[in-house]
């Protein structure tokens, strides 16, 4: 199974990530939260095996809590969910760490597409 942490300042968007993953046998959602620093500080303490991330948040960028989040070991994979996918925050993510870049708009489904894949590669 897959732990999850889902990191988005929208209730809405939240509500909305944990609705789709709650249907997901092999993922268990850990924690929720939209405070930057409280998401660093649990997931510190929690080693969830994902986090769901959003580029802007209240107080500090999601590009600052991925750079913490990659500097644990083992470090969570790390999916930026955006509604800013541009190629310049593509490519600060990806060399901040970020696993996957997708767009909040166009590719939210993808992402019970990623923890599937990425639960499977675990069990293989």
């Amino acid at each position: 199974m897959k732990k999850v942490y889902v990191v988005d300042d929208s209730d809405f968007v939240r509500e909305r990530l944990i609705e789709m993953l709650s249907e997901l046998e092999e993922v268990e959602i850990v924690g929720e939260t939209g405070d930057p620093r409280e998401a660093v500080t649990v997931i510190r303490q929690m080693a969830p095996d994902a986090v769901i991330l959003d580029i802007r948040l209240p107080g500090r960028s999601g590009v600052e809590v991925l750079r913490d989040l990659k500097k644990e070991e083992p470090s969570p994979v790390v999916i930026i969910l955006t509604n800013y996918p541009y190629p310049q925050y593509q490519k600060e993510c990806t060399e901040a760490g970020a696993d996957y870049f997708l767009n909040k708009s166009t590719e939210f489904d993808k992402i019970a597409k990623v923890l599937k894949g990425l639960t499977k590669k675990l069990q293989d």
